[in-house]
């Protein structure tokens, strides 16, 4: 357990510290300023972030991925198939409340709309195509045909919303879609896709048990969607508090309180559902059970320790950088956000997971490395674009548009291995730092931009997780794409060297 739990801190501290160490030098020179104060907070809240996501993803390993892979596998062998569609739909809606990631983005809109609101609208969109994904398992439904079909209700959604003039939900809509696709969310739902292909899927059909996660993700934003539309009354939205001094002293253990109770909250009805179950249908052994138990309060302590330390020092931090960066050095923004996508993406653990899954399953025609330079590059670009979208202000459909049908269309020419594995790969990409720290850093920029302002937030530098999301599903069917055509170029020549061959050089078998 110390072995698995000292890996972990070895994870967490290569997704935390490039980021923290770029911040600490950018201090140094005239560009940003922070206080002594802040300098040592920021320092405290990256150690303790570590702790923290440490914890939190080894409680994920113990409880959440376990639970996942019983509910999957044990509940089709009981021959209830409505019940499991039902315990799907609960289970999903669960476990997207107890997502970190959407408590981060909630807390940041709570002018706009109502966090608790805001998050059993998205678990209701997570549970309700959760159910879907297991549908599509049962009756062997091309997930490219439901990718196109549900893309093109949300983009007609969309051009609904811009002409009633409800666009300040939009580019929240498609984020909520990236934030749900996190640490709690991903291995709990792609867990239970690998027990429910297993147990009702075709086992000759590798990619059945991939498509969850993509599904998954389409689910919140056509939630956010609806609610946007069916939304009445004027917007007030007021940037939240982002000092840090607010959160020191007795003000900081109220917060840790706070948060506590929030995290039982999400916590809770997950584990008492699965326990019904347990009783129920599971049965599983005592071993097992204590396990899960011990998993639980890792998640609970971990999910502490991160959303207080992402309260109290990286979003005031990350939103004090934008701002004044914008201020400071307008013509270099954009540069600068592209390095940060970069230094981001190659900091994010999940990254590193995917690829090596992505080289194995492709048996090495898609190496580690073109992976990582891809994704790198894809989310430095995002990243860049977004920023480039609050300087000159559009809305963040002239990007979404034409990326997203650009990887609808790569998915009728790659194999649906290759299609499953991106649209499932979007979330990989917005990981935590994603939430916690690139986005409060776009707010500052747009907040602070000269043009721009606290009026165009909610529309200008909302978009950037959607976007940072979008990356992985166009540069792996990319590479995809590429992989068949040099196979299938490989083949032409060999074949036209065999039929080009004279007497002598054929071998004859007899």
């Amino acid at each position: 357990m110390i072995k698995i739990l000292l890996d972990k801190l070895k994870e967490a501290a290569i997704s935390v510290f490039p980021v923290a160490i770029i911040v600490l030098l950018l201090n140094f020179t005239p560009l940003v300023n922070f206080s002594t104060t802040e300098s040592m907070v920021f320092v405290c809240c990256a150690l303790a972030l570590v702790v923290g996501m440490a914890l939190f993803n080894l409680g994920a390993d113990m409880a959440m991925t376990p639970m996942g892979e019983q509910v999957g596998s044990g509940l089709p062998k009981s021959g209830k198939f409505k019940l499991l569609l039902i315990i799907c739909f609960v289970m999903g809606v669960f476990v997207t409340i107890a997502e970190p990631d959407l408590s981060v983005l909630a807390s940041q809109v709570a002018g706009l709309i109502d966090g608790t609101t805001l998050i059993i609208t998205i678990g209701v969109g997570v549970g309700a195509f959760l159910l879907l994904s297991v549908l599509r398992v049962v009756f062997r439904l091309n997930l490219s045909h439901l990718m196109t079909f549900f893309y093109m209700l949300l983009f007609a959604l969309s051009a609904l919303m811009l002409v009633q003039e409800k666009n300040y939900f939009l580019p929240l809509s498609f984020d909520s879609g990236g934030v749900t696709t996190g640490p709690i969310t991903v291995p709990f739902i792609m867990s239970l896709g690998v027990g429910v292909s297993a147990a009702l899927g075709d086992k000759h059909d590798k990619e059945s048990s991939f498509g969850f996660i993509a599904l998954c993700s389409i689910g919140p934003i056509l939630a956010v969607m609806i609610l946007g539309l069916t939304a009445n009354g004027e917007v007030n939205y007021v940037l939240p508090d982002y000092s840090i001094e607010n959160n020191l002293g007795f003000a900081l253990f109220e917060k840790i309180l706070h948060t506590g109770k929030e995290v039982v909250v999400a916590l809770l009805p997950i584990a008492a559902f699965f326990f019904v179950l347990q009783f129920t249908l599971l049965k599983l052994p005592k071993k097992r059970i204590l396990q899960i138990v011990v998993g639980i309060f890792y998640t609970f302590f971990g999910l502490v320790i991160f959303l207080t330390s992402v309260a109290v020092g990286f979003v005031p931090i990350g939103f004090k950088m934008g701002s004044q960066l914008a201020q400071n050095s307008p013509a270099l923004i954009v540069l600068f956000a592209f390095l940060l996508g970069l230094t981001v993406v190659l900091a994010e653990p999940a990254i590193h997971v995917l690829n090596k899954q992505v080289e194995t399953v492709t048996g090495g025609a898609v190496s580690k490395r073109s992976m990582l330079i891809a994704l790198s590059l894809g989310v430095g670009v995002a990243i860049a674009l977004s920023v480039l979208r609050v300087i000159v202000g559009f809305s963040v459909l002239y990007y979404l548009i034409p990326g997203y049908f650009l990887s609808l269309g790569l998915s009728f020419f790659v194999p649906k291995l290759y299609t499953a594995i991106a649209f499932d790969s979007g979330g990989v990409a917005s990981g935590p730092l994603t939430s916690s720290f690139i986005l409060p850093f776009v707010v500052g920029v747009c907040a602070a931009f000269p043009g721009a302002g606290i009026d165009h937030v909610l529309t200008d530098a909302f978009g950037l997780v959607a976007m940072v999301a979008m990356t992985p599903l166009i540069t792996i069917q990319a590479l995809g794409f590429r992989a068949v055509a040099s196979q299938n170029l490989r083949e032409r020549i060999a074949m036209k060297n065999i039929l080009g061959a004279d007497d002598k050089q054929i071998i004859k078998f007899m």
